[in-house]
């Protein structure tokens, strides 16, 4: 599992890290073909509390698939953006089967 974290313009602490890497590593559980991951937060210059980005890209044979979520916290930001990864592992994996 080779999850890498990137963040622009400061830097993340462990705890935030520990978080990220284990949001992701159950997408791994749920389809082991995953052969990267890259999270990129980003703090948006917007005034509103909702300012926070994750982006998550996922390379599975075949395709590559990516979410892009904006909230108030980054933990928030990436339960939303794994949620969608969900989703969208779900119906990759259904189109494999077809």
């Amino acid at each position: 599992m080779n999850i890498k974290i990137n963040s622009l313009h400061f830097k993340t602490d462990q705890k935030l890290d520990d978080f990220i890497e284990s949001k992701v590593g159950k997408l791994y559980n749920l389809f082991d073909n995953i052969t990267s991951s890259e999270v990129n937060l980003k703090v948006d210059k917007d005034k509103s509390h909702e300012n926070k980005i994750a982006e998550i890209r996922l390379d599975v044979p075949g395709a590559d698939i990516y979410a892009k979520k904006v909230a108030k916290t980054f933990e928030e930001s990436t339960d939303l953006a794994v949620e969608a990864l969900r989703k969208q592992l779900i119906r990759h994996k259904e189109r494999l089967k077809n």
